[in-house]
């Protein structure tokens, strides 16, 4: 059968498989998006990223609402959650998004094929070739370039099977019912997220963490930040804990674990959530019919995502060494549609990807914590602004947190910032720019910030460098 060239064949249909396949598209290339499932969006729009969100969204709604005499608002009564109206509006949110997916392929004239595929070998006369199985259309897809961008699965801990009472990211998203009791295993994004959304729908929320804090991967005035506001809301936080066995019982499950003092703790739930990190979706897609020789799953790439294997570029949570995270797949995949189509672009640094994290209250950070940036040799200094000093966040009833920036204390050049509290994921854009722009705390100082808004709490942050926030 005769087949079209395509300039860039792309494996995978979540964010950072269609970001890549919009931006070639606007770069005039010919584009094919292979994805196994018959929707566009991956794990990020149908069982990731936007149906959490969107619950957050309403714990949040349901968190003012609770409060709504404070604001002047009486006559409402007690509120009840009408769960299944919640799920109706989550999966409205993703069918909406999945059709804008759909009208962004046509308007950008990418082929999209449906069906498994198949690395079958290096490139043959420049052309690279990729079997499709299990779809509709092509059996083939050939072009000059690929892109893997197969995503990644929930980890399991051994002997567990997901089923309706342990439960990972994609069941938690589908109960019937909001659990009375819900034990959590894992304490970085996921694991927290979920622990802030069903709390404040009122389940009773424990959270079991092997390490020795929470949100692990954050500076540690962050992560003390958080369990303090965690233990204040009810929720039962269990750090440097390792969990023995997960044991079904006829109310649901109990987790053993050996507690940090070294006592054999047992924790029973009506749900257990595993939420212990996310494995690399890279087998039975024909590596080893390449010189692509993946490490525990994860593909190596160079700076502009190429590996091993002329003409073939791995982005998103498939990669080594980049953040497991939409917005960094979809960079990489922007990076190298740039790349193929001789544009301008340059690397994703890894220090420059920004992490946030929707519980409440919420947590955005990007760069090095202090602790990092001192094991580089750095002379650090660093800022402290408290959120409870800031207009804005006594407006919006959102004392909780604080921004903590790090500087290099030579030029001043901003090395971290570290935010938790209100509006953290959004405030920390502005982070992301300075960071980008390599700008000094000094020049930040100078930046005009509005008022009252929460983001002039980030002037006071970086002022608070030099021990000059204006209010504290």
């Amino acid at each position: 059968m005769a087949e079209t060239i395509y300039d860039v064949a792309i494996l995978g249909g979540g964010p950072a498989g269609y970001t890549a396949a919009i931006r070639a598209g606007q770069y005039g290339l010919k584009v094919a998006l292979i994805e196994k499932e018959p929707k566009l969006g991956g794990t990020c729009l149908h069982v990731g990223c936007i149906p959490t969100k969107s619950l957050l969204f309403n714990a949040e709604i349901y968190d003012y609402l609770k409060a709504a005499k404070e604001y002047g608002i009486e006559g409402l009564g007690e509120g009840k959650v009408n769960w299944q109206a919640v799920l109706d509006r989550k999966n409205g949110i993703i069918a909406k998004h999945v059709k804008g997916l759909d009208f962004l392929m046509r308007k950008n004239k990418v082929t999209v094929v449906q069906g498994w595929g198949k690395l079958t070998g290096p490139a043959k006369n420049g052309v690279l070739t990729i079997a499709v199985e299990g779809g509709k259309g092509a059996s083939t897809v050939q072009a000059k370039n690929i892109m893997l961008a197969t995503g990644s699965d929930a980890k399991l801990l051994p002997g567990l099977k997901a089923d309706e009472t342990i439960l990972t990211n994609v069941e938690i998203l589908s109960l019937k019912e909001i659990p009375k009791s819900l034990a959590i295993i894992g304490a970085g994004a996921v694991g927290v997220e979920f622990g802030s959304i069903y709390r404040t729908f009122g389940s009773e929320v424990s959270i079991i963490e092997f390490l020795p804090r929470v949100v692990p991967n954050e500076d540690e005035d962050v992560s003390k930040e958080l369990t303090r506001t965690f233990k204040k809301r009810g929720i039962d936080i269990n750090v440097g804990a390792k969990v023995e066995k997960v044991e079904k019982t006829k109310t649901g499950a109990k987790v053993t674990f050996t507690a940090s003092d070294g006592k054999t703790v047992v924790k029973e739930a009506e749900k257990v959530l595993v939420a212990v990190g996310r494995a690399p979706r890279t087998e039975n897609i024909g590596l080893e019919t390449t010189k692509i020789k993946p490490e525990r799953g994860f593909i190596k790439v160079n700076e502009w995502m190429q590996t091993e294997e002329p003409g073939i570029y791995a982005i998103g949570d498939i990669v080594a060494g980049l953040p497991q995270l939409a917005h960094s797949g979809a960079m990489a995949g922007m990076v190298v549609a740039a790349k193929i189509a001789g544009k301008y672009a340059r690397p994703i640094k890894r220090e420059r990807v920004p992490a946030c994290t929707y519980t409440e209250p919420q947590i955005g950070s990007v760069g090095l914590t202090e602790a990092a940036a001192k094991e580089r040799g750095y002379t650090v200094k660093v800022g402290k602004f408290p959120f409870s000093a800031n207009s804005k966040a006594s407006i919006v009833n959102s004392h909780e947190g604080f921004i903590k920036v790090v500087a290099d204390a030579k030029y001043g050049e901003i090395l971290g910032v570290h935010i938790i509290g209100p509006q953290a994921t959004e405030l920390i854009a502005e982070a992301v720019t300075a960071l980008e722009l390599e700008a000094t705390v000094e020049e930040m100082m100078f930046t005009i910030h509005a008022h009252p808004t929460l983001s002039e709490a980030m002037l006071d942050g970086f002022g608070a460098v030099e021990g000059m926030a204006i209010n504290v």
